[in-house]
């Protein structure tokens, strides 16, 4: 069995006039609730034969930096394929999916909207509802081969979003 893993960006700064949009960071709140789900997403899966792949956008990264330092994974480990963010479509995924070591069970992709949403719908029979800032969907795929895999074949396994502490933390 394969599994992909969606993991949207932590919520990161407004666009402002000199910064561009692929060098926005996360914000302390953006930080801090990448954590926390690091730490949920932790419960779920282990470090044998996961591999994080991100956009190079700055928010992603820093996003895939948090995760990897609770998984114990090093920065240099984490694979930049910038698919993510220029044309993150089914036909790109197939292209990163035929690049990955067939030893790899479980690969966690870090990117952006609306494309890291329509991804997992795609490929989930059952669909997948919207992934808000740092939301994690893992869909699971009876195949033993990447390039088995097809859209609509896929079973969530679970659905991760930021929890809502009050209306002051509303995380959309």
């Amino acid at each position: 069995m394969k599994k992909l893993i969606f993991i949207r960006h932590g919520r990161a700064e407004d666009q402002v006039a000199g910064i561009s949009d692929f060098e926005r960071s996360l914000t302390v709140k953006g930080k801090v609730i990448s954590r926390e789900m690091a730490c949920r997403f932790k419960e779920k899966e282990n470090k044998h034969g996961l591999l994080f792949i991100t956009s190079p956008a700055f928010r992603a990264l820093e996003t895939a930096y948090i995760f990897a330092g609770e998984f114990g994974i090093k920065p240099e480990e984490i694979q930049i394929d910038s698919n993510l963010y220029f044309r993150a479509d089914i036909k790109h995924l197939i292209t990163i999916l035929n690049k990955t070591d067939k030893e790899i069970e479980t690969i966690a992709l870090f990117g952006h909207n609306p494309s890291i949403t329509e991804l997992p719908d795609r490929l989930c029979r059952d669909g997948c509802e919207f992934l808000t800032k740092t939301s994690i969907v893992c869909i699971s795929f009876p195949v033993s081969k990447w390039s088995e895999l097809k859209t609509d074949s896929g079973k969530q396994e679970y659905f991760l979003k930021p929890v809502k502490k009050n209306e002051q933390d509303l995380y959309t």
